[in-house]
C-alpha cells in the first residue's frame, strides 16, 4: 500500500513521516529528491540557472535557494515556470523509488511525503491521501517561530499554499497534530492498527 503525506507549511509532516517510519514505513521524500534533481552539475540546475539567471547560482555552482525564492515568492508567473522546469524530474524519480519500494518490499506502507501535493495535481499517483493538519492560526505562529518570519513573511507563504482547511476536506486520511506529541503518536499508532500493518 502507498499513502501520500501532505500538509501545510508548518504543520508537521516531517514529525508524522518520522513516526510511520519509526513504525516500518518506506519513506520517499520529495524534498529530499527536489534537492538531489537540482545537484551542482546536474541538467536540472543548467536550465534553472539558464531561465532564471546566474544570480539563483552560488559560487560554488549550486543553487541559491534564498535568491530563487525571492524571485518566484510572489509572482505565480515565476513560480509557475519554476515548477515546469522540477516537477517532471521529480515525479519520475518519486514513482521510480515508489516502484522499487514496492516491488523489494510489498508488505511495507509507503509513506510519500509531498508537500504541495493538492496544489500540484498528484493525488492520483496514490492509494490514499494522508494529510498533517493544525489549525491556520497555529500554523501560522509555528511558521514564524521555526523559520523566525515575521506575520507578513509568513503569510505569504501560507498564502501561496492551498489553505489548509481545504487540505482537510480533501483528506482520505486526516492527522491533527495541533496537540502534544504523544497525542499525534496514538493517532498514528490507531491508523496504523486499523490498516492492519502491525
Amino acid at each position: 500500500m502507498n499513502i501520500g503525506l501532505t500538509g501545510g507549511i508548518a504543520c508537521g509532516k516531517s514529525t508524522v513521516s518520522s513516526m510511520l517510519v519509526d513504525r516500518g514505513a518506506i519513506l520517499v521524500d520529495a524534498d529530499r529528491i527536489a534537492r538531489d534533481v537540482v545537484e551542482p552539475g546536474s541538467p536540472v540546475l543548467y536550465r534553472v540557472a539558464e531561465h532564471f539567471g546566474q544570480a539563483v547560482l552560488q559560487q560554488d555552482g549550486s543553487l541559491n535557494r534564498k535568491k530563487l525564492g525571492e524571485i518566484v515568492f510572489g509572482n505565480p508567473t515565476a513560480r509557475k515556470e519554476l515548477e515546469s522546469l522540477l516537477h517532471p524530474p521529480i515525479r519520475a524519480r518519486m514513482r521510480e523509488q515508489m516502484d522499487t519500494a514496492a516491488r523489494d518490499c510489498p508488505d511495507k506502507l509507503v509513506v510519500v511525503d509531498v508537500p504541495l501535493l493538492y496544489e500540484s495535481g498528484l493525488a492520483y499517483m496514490f492509494e490514499k491521501v494522508m494529510v498533517v493538519y493544525v489549525p491556520r492560526e497555529l500554523q501560522l505562529q509555528r511558521l514564524m517561530k521555526r523559520d523566525g518570519l515575521s506575520e507578513q513573511e509568513a503569510l505569504k507563504r501560507l498564502d501561496a499554499q492551498m489553505p489548509i482547511e481545504k487540505k482537510r476536506e480533501l483528506a482520505d486520511l486526516l492527522i491533527d497534530n495541533s496537540g502534544t506529541l504523544e497525542e499525534t503518536s496514538r493517532l498514528i499508532d490507531q491508523f496504523w492498527i486499523r490498516k492492519g500493518l502491525s
